[in-house]
C-alpha cells in the first residue's frame, strides 16, 4: 500500500469549486490533501494576491490586468460568480474575492498542510516579489513546508540567492537534458513536470528523481493510479477527493 505519494489541490480543489478562493482552498483541507497549489501575482499597490491568470477576466466578473488594480479594487469583484454552472455552485460563492497570500495562510493556520506557491512571473516581471514573498512567509508561513515553483527560472535563483534554505521547483511542460545535473547544479528542491512528461517513454530520464517529481495536472483516474504507482513525490490534481481515495485503495 502506497503512503508514499503526496496530493497536492491544484488551485484548491479545482474541479468542484471556485479555483484559488478560500473556499476552494478550504475545500481541498476538508478533503484531507498534504498540500495546496496557488499562483500568486502583484497588485498595483504592490499586494501578493492569489489568481492564476495575468487579468481579472476570466475567473471574477471583473476585467484588467492585476498589475493594474489595486487590492481593494481586485477586491470589489467576485471570485465566484462565473462558476455557477458548477455542481456544487450556491450564492454564497458570489461573496468569494480573489484573496491575498496573506489570508490563505492564515486559513493555513493550524495545520501542517504543505503549500506550493507558483511565481507567474514569466509574463509580467512583478518587481521585488520575491522579496514581498518571503517576507510575508516568514511572518506568516508558521514555518510550514513552502515549495516554491515558476517556469520562469530567474525569480526561483533569485529566491534562492535572497534565502538560501528556500525549497525552489523548476515548472516544466518540455523534456530537459540530464535534470539530475539541472538539479543539482541549481539546488532545486524538485521539477514540477507536465504529466505528459511522465506518462511517455522520455520519463527514463526522469525515472531515478521519482521522489522529487510532482506531477501535475492529474485528474483521469487510470494516470492518477500510474503515478501513484511510479511512487512520485506529490500528485497536484484538479479533484483531490478523488485522487486520496485512489491512494488508500492502491
Amino acid at each position: 500500500m502506497n503512503h508514499m505519494t503526496k496530493i497536492y489541490g491544484h488551485r484548491g480543489s479545482k474541479g468542484n469549486y471556485p479555483e484559488n478562493t478560500l473556499l476552494s482552498f478550504q475545500a481541498a483541507i476538508d478533503q484531507g490533501v498534504d498540500g495546496l497549489e496557488l499562483d500568486i501575482h502583484l497588485t498595483s499597490d504592490g499586494e501578493i494576491v492569489v489568481i492564476h491568470d495575468e487579468t481579472l477576466n476570466r475567473t471574477t466578473d471583473g476585467s484588467g490586468n492585476v498589475k493594474d488594480l489595486t487590492l481593494d479594487e481586485i477586491k470589489q469583484y467576485s471570485a465566484g460568480n462565473k462558476f455557477s454552472h458548477f455542481t456544487h455552485y450556491s450564492e454564497n460563492w458570489d461573496e468569494e474575492r480573489v484573496p491575498t497570500l496573506e489570508e490563505v495562510l492564515e486559513l493555513l493556520d493550524g495545520t501542517d498542510i504543505e503549500l506550493n506557491i507558483e511565481l507567474k512571473t514569466y509574463v509580467y516581471p512583478y518587481e521585488g516579489i520575491e522579496e514581498k514573498l518571503l517576507t510575508l512567509v516568514k511572518e506568516k508561513g508558521n514555518n510550514r513546508k513552502i515549495v516554491y515553483s515558476s517556469f520562469h527560472l530567474p525569480s526561483l535563483l533569485r529566491l534562492k540567492q535572497l534565502e538560501r534554505s528556500a525549497h525552489i521547483a523548476w515548472l516544466l511542460h518540455s523534456p530537459i537534458s540530464n535534470p539530475a545535473d539541472y538539479m543539482k547544479e541549481l539546488e532545486l528542491e524538485s521539477l514540477h513536470l507536465a504529466k505528459d512528461l511522465v506518462l511517455h517513454d522520455m520519463f527514463q530520464q526522469y525515472k531515478d528523481l521519482n521522489k522529487s517529481v510532482r506531477v501535475w495536472t492529474v485528474n483521469d483516474e487510470n494516470e492518477l493510479k500510474e503515478m501513484l504507482d511510479l511512487e512520485v513525490e506529490s500528485i497536484i490534481t484538479d479533484y483531490p477527493e478523488k485522487a486520496i481515495n485512489l491512494r488508500v485503495k492502491n
